[in-house]
């Protein structure tokens, strides 16, 4: 068997901890795309208040603006 082959395998087997947000912060991390977590905090921000527009909060959220 190749080592290329062997390193595969082994890259495979691992378990991947942090799911999808690991991930993603990973490939942030590794290939500098930091312009990227600005927009990722505003997607988080609108999705944080889209659920909490359908909560008893939503009389106070919508206020703010």
């Amino acid at each position: 068997m190749s080592k290329r082959r062997r390193e595969f395998e082994k890259a495979g087997s691992r378990r991947n901890p942090g799911g999808f947000i690991g991930e993603l912060w990973g490939f942030i991390r590794t290939n500098k795309k930091w312009w990227m977590l600005p927009i990722l905090a505003l997607l988080l921000l609108l999705g944080l208040l889209t659920l909490l527009g359908g909560t008893g909060a939503a009389p106070f959220i919508y206020s703010l603006f």
